[in-house]
């Protein structure tokens, strides 16, 4: 006799799918973790509560080697959810999961729903962190983004009506425009994109990224800031002129 299970304390597992940032280390090893310590102290809390996915496919490491990768990273408080480019073999229990596979997050289908809605501090005492996702291939934000928040909108361009405040973050897929100041976060082609660029209507950002190389504000020409300017990426440097 079969015995069908309809127990009510069932576990439900569902997909879902997240944007992670993706680490991938160079080799001389020592050089990229200064580097990487670089951007942690002038971009403080970039790493923090966010998921992060390290790709050690470029790097020649044996298990060992992985051990002492994770470990840097752990002690600079960069919590690794997966590991990709990995052989199986150098996977160990107590390490982060070996992860393959990865795809931008564009190509995973999603219901054709209207754009969610932007909840607002007063809405929730939560940290008011948003993702946006829709089948459209641009996103319009018509407020401002406040400190603390996150707009990442991976399918597209992203245009912001108003300012981007300090603490604030705005990632997407394809170029970024505010018409505003730009004091926070930008980082635009955060799935491959070179070709992204970023506007603002007045620069006084934090940290800038496209197709995942970053200029934090010391970087930034002194006589770009406060100015309307546009950023792009040529031969893997930021470039930036001011629009007229």
């Amino acid at each position: 006799m079969t015995k069908v299970l309809t127990d009510s304390r069932s576990i439900r597992i569902k997909g879902r799918s997240f944007l992670a940032v993706v680490l991938s280390p160079e080799s001389p090893l020592d050089v990229w973790l200064e580097r990487l310590d670089d951007l942690a102290a002038r971009s403080a809390g970039f790493f923090l509560s966010r998921p992060v996915v390290l790709d050690v496919a470029e790097l020649k490491l044996d298990k060992a080697g992985l051990k002492s990768l994770l470990a840097e990273l752990y002690n600079r408080n960069v919590a690794i959810m997966g590991i990709e480019g990995a052989r199986p073999s150098m996977i160990e229990t107590g390490m982060p999961p070996a992860l393959k596979g990865g795809k931008p997050a564009s190509d995973v289908d999603v219901e054709p729903v209207a754009l969610a809605e932007v909840e607002t501090p007063a809405q929730s005492q939560k940290a008011p962190v948003t993702e946006i996702r829709s089948v459209v291939q641009s996103l319009m934000i018509s407020e401002p983004v406040r400190s603390g928040q996150s707009i990442i909108f991976p399918e597209g361009d992203v245009t912001i009506v108003g300012s981007v405040a300090s603490g604030a973050e705005v990632i997407a897929g394809g170029s970024i425009h505010i018409y505003g100041a730009l004091r926070g976060r930008a980082m635009a082609g955060s799935l491959g994109n070179a070709t992204a660029r970023i506007f603002c209507k007045k620069l006084e950002a934090e940290l800038l990224a496209i197709d995942g190389v970053y200029k934090v504000a010391e970087d930034i020409d002194p006589k770009l800031r406060g100015q309307a300017v546009q950023l792009w990426l040529e031969n893997d440097t930021i470039k930036a002129d001011k629009l007229n």
